[in-house]
């Protein structure tokens, strides 16, 4: 009576902690992720979770952890972040990148990286309505402390820096835990 009762137990048990690991799986599975480097985005993790998944975002993950933003990046938010690609930052002049994930340059890499960040969650809608209600064009203050202007061309949205430099995105909401990313063709630039 004592051995079948153990192994009931067991098998509850098992069966149990399988359940729990499918449901885990199937949670994962039902997320209305993004395809974005090559991976799915899923809307239950952070920021750096789910870039450093996306092959097109190696450089910005790596200027990311050079900077030493990682933290703030899995913090709680909520953040909008711009993301360029890897395409994006082969746009800057030769040596560029390299000059900048210096250690000596952390403060330059840090100003960066923090202009194509935004506090706040704002989905594609909401910059919408903000470039509707702006005639047009919405100013959009950076955690830098800089200044973004979004418009539109046709149905596409485009994002310029205080240089004259714009940025299409190529993909619009992107989901995260604690905010949301749109990718973008070229990086952003503060005035200098």
């Amino acid at each position: 009576m004592k051995k079948s009762n153990l192994i009931a137990t067991t098998v509850f048990a098992i069966t149990l902690f399988m359940g729990q690991g499918l449901i885990a799986q199937n949670k994962m599975m039902k997320e209305d992720t993004k395809m974005v480097g090559g991976a799915a985005m899923y809307p239950s993790k952070n920021i750096v979770e789910n870039a450093v998944n996306s092959k097109d975002h190696t450089t910005l993950v790596a200027a990311v952890k050079a900077a030493d933003l990682v933290d703030v990046l899995m913090s709680e938010g909520p953040f909008t972040v711009f993301a360029p690609t890897n395409a994006a930052f082969d746009k800057l002049p030769m040596g560029t990148v390299d000059t900048l994930l210096k250690p000596e340059n952390k403060e330059t890499l840090q100003t960066v990286l923090t202009y194509h960040v935004v506090a706040g969650k704002w989905n594609a809608k909401d910059i919408l309505k903000m470039i509707k209600d702006g005639n047009g064009k919405a100013s959009i203050k950076t955690v830098s402390g800089g200044t973004i202007t979004a418009w539109l061309k046709g149905k596409d949205v485009f994002i310029t820096d205080e240089n004259g430099n714009a940025a299409m995105v190529t993909i619009a909401d992107v989901n995260q835990s604690n905010g949301v990313i749109h990718v973008i063709d070229a990086v952003l630039l503060p005035k200098s």
